[in-house]
């Protein structure tokens, strides 16, 4: 009799991905701390920073605009220069990095060369926005920043911001915890009235949800490459508000404590999902819960990618990626 094939736990991956994994890995399990906190000195060591580029570096410049001091509130801002995007109105996206809410920052190596191959390629202005971190600082600290650089942007005459930017045409996006970010900053536009910005649309990659139900994708991958439900369990109980647990509304946003959002004028939302990512049952519960509440939703599911394959080139779905992103970007820009 012939054996049951046992499911494959992990991808085939690049030998560069694997290693960069494996320090990720390695940095994150000897960063957090039993007792609730982050050893931030040993993490930054593996966490390497880019500076902004005044020079075009493969067609995009960036400058670092700070909104508020007193909280190192603070956003890069990428700009393509080539002749084709300078002389065209562009949309914005509003990126969020992610990280847990606890790690990353939006100068992080892996983000920055990201948001640059986003503004190449979509072609768009990006506005990453570097937030403040828990657990230093909890819940809702994170959503609070995010809106404020709305506002920022809509309220202030920038100096570098460019011309062409098309404050019709913003986007809220982000990756993993960002994602989420990017969620509940995009139900605070919806209450809120802008002088120039209107809020077109969000791009959700792998965004970071859950509840207290443990999930077959959970059970499954907690052994997953990047991301261990063991990590996911870590981050909530550092991120949500002291008492709570992760059917809390920011965590489970369409569980027992959610907010019926069916009234709300929420923004057309594509949902990108990973086969090997343990978050991908969460992840499509979000997707269901949009259409249910009769919004624009739309899931694109790459049965190979893991947790945070979007930030490495080498992996094959990184680029169908930039083409879904774009395509979104061009359709919902459009109406």
């Amino acid at each position: 009799m012939a054996q049951k094939q046992q499911p494959m736990l992990s991808p085939h991956l690049p030998w560069k991905v694997r290693l960069l994994l494996s320090i990720h890995s390695f940095a994150v399990n000897n960063s957090l701390n039993s007792n609730g906190t982050v050893n931030r000195t040993f993490l930054n060591l593996f966490d390497l920073k880019s500076s902004p580029s005044k020079n075009p570096i493969n067609g995009v410049k960036s400058f670092d605009i700070t909104v508020d001091p007193s909280r190192e509130l603070w956003f890069r801002l990428y700009t393509p220069t080539t002749t084709t995007t300078t002389a065209t109105s562009l949309p914005i996206i509003i990126y969020f990095h992610g990280g847990g809410f606890i790690l990353m920052a939006a100068n992080s190596n892996l983000f920055d060369k990201f948001c640059r191959r986003l503004a190449r390629e979509i072609p768009s202005i990006i506005v990453s926005v570097n937030y403040r971190l828990a657990p230093e600082h909890k819940y809702p600290c994170q959503y609070e920043d995010g809106f404020d650089v709305l506002k920022f942007i809509d309220e202030e005459n920038l100096e570098h911001f460019p011309q062409n930017a098309n404050l019709k045409q913003c986007f809220l996006a982000g990756d993993s915890a960002g994602g989420n970010i990017a969620h509940h900053v995009a139900l605070k536009a919806s209450e809120s009235k802008f002088l120039k910005l209107r809020v077109t649309g969000l791009i959700a990659l792998q965004p970071f949800f859950g509840g207290e139900e443990r999930t077959e994708s959970e059970n499954k991958l907690d052994r997953a490459p990047a991301l261990k439900v063991e990590h996911t369990d870590w981050f909530w109980k550092a991120f949500l508000p002291e008492g709570s647990n992760r059917d809390h509304a920011t965590a489970n946003v369409f569980g027992p404590n959610s907010v019926d959002i069916s009234r709300v004028n929420f923004p057309a939302t594509i949902v990108f999902v990973g086969g090997f990512d343990p978050l991908q049952d969460w992840q499509k519960k979000y997707y269901e819960g949009l259409h249910k509440a009769g919004k624009e939703a739309y899931l694109i599911e790459y049965e190979n990618a893991f947790h945070s394959f979007y930030v490495f080139p080498d992996f094959p779905e990184h680029s169908l990626m930039i083409r879904e992103v774009r395509d979104f970007v061009q359709k919902q820009s459009c109406k």
